[in-house]
């Protein structure tokens, strides 16, 4: 695609370095667009030469073609002898951070809903949380292009599926917020929370917290109806929390799901 593209250009417009800015464009543009932003700089490279040499014969493409491929098998050798452990062991250790965050967040929201003073700024955690799990899931990306080793896609499924948890904490966080008044209810979702958060850790299938929320959503409809409307306007606001952390647990049960044989090993290993 470069041979051909720089042969068009150049030929059509002349062998100028302004021309050759109007080829690296064209090159990062169909790169871009094709997910293929990793060859930009082989290709542009390829492109000076073209233009500095004018040559477009066979011969010299071959050379070009050449000194690419020693390029990718020098890659392509160092890559299955680098050792990939510290790459790992520092998505473990990011995972185990997320985790130590989420549980911190939760705690925060059932402090809330218990009326208790507010030692933090849970916007804040939240945003902050979100801003590194992005930064992960790039990280994430970077390991699964530059390593051969089975499944890395596992880490980016991971950080994904706790950017999605961290988002259900931001809405149930805008509705505890809503609430005019905290009715009784609201202790009984406060004490589920700090249940629920012991059990958010990587290898934990949410089935028994499941089964827990289930219960709680059947003593909720055996409660005497509220009186004033702020009473039926905080229960349903605690209602649709229960269903927020319903789909909290959700996210968690559909991740381990999805996992194929060989990713599910990797999620159970010690």
């Amino acid at each position: 695609l470069t041979v051909g593209l720089a042969g068009g250009i150049y030929q059509c417009f002349g062998a100028t370095w302004l021309v050759y800015g109007l080829f690296v464009f064209m090159i990062v543009a169909i790169c871009d667009m094709l997910g293929w932003t990793g060859a930009i700089s082989v290709n542009a490279l390829i492109g000076a030469h073209f233009l500095e040499k004018r040559d477009f014969s066979v011969e010299f493409i071959l050379n070009e073609f050449q000194l690419v491929l020693i390029g990718v098998g020098l890659a392509f050798a160092l890559n299955l002898i680098h050792n990939y452990r510290g790459e790992q062991q520092r998505m473990k250790k990011n995972m185990r951070f997320v985790e130590q965050k989420l549980q911190v967040i939760l705690g925060e929201l059932a402090a809330y809903l218990s009326n208790k003073d507010m030692q933090r700024d849970v916007w804040k955690d939240i945003e902050d949380l979100e801003k590194n799990l992005k930064e992960y899931i790039k990280d994430a990306n970077d390991y699964q292009d530059n390593t051969f080793h089975s499944h890395p896609g596992y880490y980016i499924d991971y950080f994904e599926m706790r950017l999605d948890q961290c988002d259900i904490l931001h809405n149930l966080h805008s509705e505890a917020e809503s609430m005019k008044f905290m009715p009784k209810q609201a202790k009984t979702i406060a004490e589920y929370i700090l249940y629920m958060a012991d059990y958010v850790v990587e290898k934990n299938e949410p089935t028994k917290q499941l089964e827990h929320l289930q219960q709680i959503f059947e003593d909720m409809k055996n409660e005497p109806l509220p009186v004033t409307r702020e009473e039926f306007e905080s229960r349903a606001l605690l209602y649709h929390m229960l269903m927020g952390l319903e789909d909290f647990l959700q996210t968690k049960a559909r991740f381990v799901e999805t996992l194929d044989e060989q990713k599910l090993r990797l999620y159970w290993k010690e």
